[in-house]
């Protein structure tokens, strides 16, 4: 499924983290993001297995999408880890395909950091929303870009670091149309809901459910 041979290893995803993470606490933040993700990922996997009803996905690449799809993240601080530009948040997943491409990964992997924003974005969002990215179709299109792209809902960097319940993510992706929610709705029925209950105690996590 993958013309990766083989995918880079948790640790080889941890060195690239170090090399363009600008401060400690910028690192805490993303990679330490990237594992809850791919947690999540592997408890929805787990459970999908017990129900007798196991996703067909390559895990090991699910993993390494987990680990990688941030990444671009790092672009947007100041070179001292200091300053963060949000407006241009919407560019991270660019500016990550945009390093592991230079970083000699192929598009496989790469395409789980411009694939994975909100439920995707399409062209029409891009243009109508005028926002800062090249018109053109982010989607998740595979089994394991679906599975990420799902697994990041339920998680926030923000500060402090928070995991949402699905019926926080819905509420909040409900304000760019009811398509929108639609498409997280499929992408539950499809993997499933986690147990962001335990996760929240597991890593002293506010968990904000809808109001």
């Amino acid at each position: 499924m993958t013309d990766l041979t083989p995918l880079p290893t948790p640790e080889d995803i941890r060195r690239l983290h170090e090399r363009y993470a600008p401060s400690p606490q910028a690192f805490e933040s993303v990679h330490g993001h990237c594992v809850i993700v791919w947690r999540i990922a592997e408890q929805l996997l787990d459970a999908l297995a017990a129900r007798g009803t196991p996703a067909a996905v390559d895990r090991d690449l699910v993993r390494a999408g987990c680990l990688v799809h941030d990444i671009g993240v790092y672009r947007l601080y100041d070179a001292d880890g200091g300053g963060f530009d949000r407006a241009n948040y919407i560019r991270h997943g660019l500016l990550g395909h945009e390093i592991l491409a230079a970083e000699g990964l192929p598009e496989v992997l790469c395409r789980f950091c411009s694939h994975h924003t909100g439920v995707g974005l399409t062209k029409n969002d891009v243009t109508r929303q005028n926002l800062p990215l090249p018109p053109a179709d982010y989607l998740a299109e595979t089994p394991e870009e679906q599975l990420v792209m799902y697994a990041d809902k339920f998680h926030s960097k923000s500060t402090p670091p928070r995991f949402l319940t699905p019926a926080a993510y819905t509420t909040a992706v409900r304000r760019f149309g009811d398509a929108k929610a639609e498409a997280f709705t499929h992408l539950r029925h499809t993997f499933g809901d986690p147990d962001v209950h335990t996760l929240s105690t597991t890593h002293a996590h506010r968990l904000v459910d809808a109001p």
